[in-house]
């Protein structure tokens, strides 16, 4: 019984090795892939539209609704950040009750790495609405003193969405293959459909959570800008 599927090593020659998280976050990223093509390829501006362009809108609007709900400002500069974050992590988690298939979101490797590129997003949208100087004077607010616990709050922040992911995501698979083995099938069924849920959420909380990072990092410019205005 693998923890995680970094231990299930599928291929190896020499110091190469392929295991099952690589394998599976390719097969995610394919399948979104796949699927954004396939459903865009001929969309229509009609009042009838497909299944797959009708889903399509419902989850945009819906990631859109949630980064306006969030930062207050307009979401289509975050929306192909968070949403591909969002998409991401729930084909993951959803996936997982395919038989033979771990998430790659049970990695703290995947789960580390999303949240290195929302702690690297969350600058460069700073910088790219308030410019460097002013990203950079947030640090020392309301006073100086404040720069090492700022910089560390960023820092733990980010380690805080990696292990939230990565623990959720373990151990529910881990639960749910212990009672496969010691007690009678449908209970395991049931505790895989709670398993599905908390998948869902945490993708969502994931998102929310990213989006409300880099609208800390943004919503001080859009002050200055509504007060000024106001004038």
């Amino acid at each position: 019984m693998e923890i995680s599927p970094d231990t299930w090593v599928l291929w190896q020659s020499g110091s190469l090795k392929l295991n099952a998280t690589i394998l599976f976050t390719w097969l995610v990223m394919a399948i979104l892939v796949i699927g954004s093509w396939l459903v865009t390829r001929k969309i229509s501006g009609a009042l009838t539209m497909s299944r797959g362009q009708n889903m399509l809108e419902v989850i945009v609007e819906g990631v859109m609704n949630q980064i306006e709900e969030v930062s207050q400002q307009d979401p289509r500069p975050y929306l192909p950040f968070v949403g591909s974050l969002f998409l991401f992590i729930i084909v993951s988690n959803v996936l997982a009750i395919v038989p033979g298939f771990q998430p790659p979101t049970g990695s703290l490797s995947t789960t580390v790495a999303l949240a290195l590129c929302v702690f690297l997003a969350v600058p460069v949208f700073g910088i790219r609405t308030q410019g460097l100087r002013g990203y950079l004077r947030q640090y020392i607010q309301p006073t100086p003193i404040m720069l090492p616990f700022n910089i560390i709050g960023e820092l733990s922040r980010t380690l805080a969405l990696a292990v939230r992911l990565f623990g959720n995501m373990m151990s529910g698979g881990l639960i749910a293959a212990i009672l496969l083995a010691i007690v009678p099938l449908f209970f395991p069924i049931v505790l895989q459909a709670l398993g599905l849920l908390t998948g869902v959420i945490q993708a969502y909380i994931f998102a929310v959570l990213a989006m409300v990072y880099i609208a800390s990092a943004t919503r001080a410019h859009s002050g200055r800008d509504e007060n000024k205005g106001e004038k």
